[in-house]
């Protein structure tokens, strides 16, 4: 296991990256999906109180840009206090996980609700992904040129591992894994977007996510 590092203070890091466009781009398109995705809401919100008590949504606390600290938004895919009945990771065959929550995570639905995030600055729709803060410890000098930009919906490592709890299913001890193999990997990947972002490279990102998504 590798020995965790103090998060510095914010004031260590590089210049934020915030572009006029991206907001824009942001606040645009996450009003327009939550207006025309309201109704697809309910019916999802229904069905995930009719399969399992507890609350709709699903809200855990990520480190964003600076180090900052938020929570997310997903629909609840697991059982009530899942967190305290195993590790942070989930893998696909997980018993923690609700009948429907195994649909929403397949066709990815459960996201959706980050568009809330989004639209309130905490993230953008293209951007690294946010991580818990145990594995951010992990990496605090990778994660300060990460985070010099808000963590993002999707980006080249959420296509590479698309399909990330059934990589980890068969791993003899998946945080392990996840630890020495996955995130450093997801890590490079967060570097290459911040290095290449563009509003070109986004929709190319958004695009591909489109793709994957309805190809299943």
């Amino acid at each position: 296991m590798m020995k965790e590092i103090t998060i510095s203070d914010e004031t260590s890091m590089d210049p934020p990256h915030f572009p006029l466009w991206k907001r824009s781009f942001d606040v645009c398109i996450s009003s327009i999906g939550l207006l025309l995705l309201s109704p697809f809401f309910l019916v999802i919100a229904a069905v995930i109180k009719l399969d399992s008590s507890g609350p709709v949504f699903f809200r855990q606390e990520r480190i964003g840009y600076g180090f900052d600290k938020f929570r997310i938004y997903k629909f609840r895919t697991m059982v009530v206090d899942a967190p305290k009945k195993g590790n942070l990771l989930t893998a696909f065959n997980d018993d923690r996980i609700t009948k429907v929550g195994r649909l929403l995570r397949k066709a990815k639905i459960d996201e959706m609700p980050q568009l809330f995030n989004v639209l309130l600055g905490d993230m953008t729709l293209v951007g690294p992904r946010p991580e818990v803060e145990k594995y951010v410890r992990l990496f605090t000098d990778d994660y300060r040129q990460v985070l010099k930009i808000r963590p993002g919906i999707t980006d080249l490592a959420s296509l590479k591992y698309r399909n990330e709890s059934e990589m980890l299913r068969f791993a003899e001890n998946a945080e392990e894994e996840y630890i020495t193999r996955v995130l450093p990997d997801k890590i490079a990947l967060a570097k290459e977007y911040v290095r290449r972002s563009s509003f070109f490279f986004d929709i190319s990102l958004i695009l591909k996510t489109v793709a994957k998504t309805m190809a299943g």
